[in-house]
């Protein structure tokens, strides 16, 4: 049986801080994660008056401080750890991330992404979606490897693509989806029931083959591990 753990977070923003704000509401309605810090690599990024309003530590580091990636993460390792979190979440942070990094948050590192993973890693996602014709379009919360957001996919959440979409338009939708499924994941984690175990995503200690998928009218669809109705509350 799933035990909960004692989940201090720190965020990792670069702007808005839109999904920042989902987590923040999350943990004011009794999420069980308790969010330590806010961090960015930009002094202007809005999310960090978001988390200032919500009495939460926040902290710049700047990345043109440092002479390289590696220097950069190894101070960024640094500023996180006096935290002590439990989990490490990536809300648009906007830097590739070292091996380094990766490899000593792993398995205790999330991300989201505005794209159903594998399709369209990286930036611009909707609209190479939209240039690509796709019918369908979401969002993914995903453990993060050393592969660019490629690493084992938690939960992804769809939207149907409108015959006049621009990209603007249905990056808008998507982020509707995307502030539902993060702080969901970060429940789960938090209750301790999600882990990466072995480069599979474990969910009530049951290995998925597939992720839970949210269709376009908020159904869930089945993977090989049914999630029951209590655990998305």
């Amino acid at each position: 049986m799933s035990q909960p753990i004692d989940c201090r977070l720190v965020v990792l923003i670069s702007g808005s801080g839109s999904n920042l704000q989902a987590l923040i509401d999350a943990q004011a309605a009794g999420a069980p994660y308790r969010i330590a810090a806010v961090i960015s690599n930009r002094a202007d990024a809005y999310g960090l008056q978001r988390a200032a309003q919500a009495g939460i530590d926040t902290l710049v580091l700047d990345h043109r401080d440092y002479p390289d990636r590696e220097s950069y993460d190894q101070a960024l390792i640094a500023a996180i750890d006096q935290f002590q979190p439990g989990l490490v979440a990536l809300a648009g942070f906007m830097r590739i991330l070292s091996d380094q990094f990766v490899r000593h948050y792993s398995g205790r590192l999330l991300n989201i992404h505005p794209s159903l993973l594998p399709k369209y890693k990286g930036l611009h996602t909707h609209r190479r979606a939209l240039e690509a014709g796709d019918r369908e379009h979401g969002c993914s919360v995903h453990f993060v490897t050393e592969e660019l957001d490629g690493g084992p996919v938690i939960v992804q959440a769809k939207v149907v693509v409108q015959p006049d979409d621009n990209a603007e338009a249905l990056a808008a939708r998507v982020l509707k989806r995307e502030h539902f499924i993060y702080p969901l994941c970060l429940r789960w984690f938090a209750e301790g029931r999600l882990r990466l175990g072995q480069g599979q995503v474990e969910l009530e200690g049951a290995a998925l083959a597939g992720p839970v998928v949210f269709d376009t009218e908020d159904r869930r669809r089945k993977t090989d591990f049914c999630v029951a109705a209590r655990q998305i509350k």
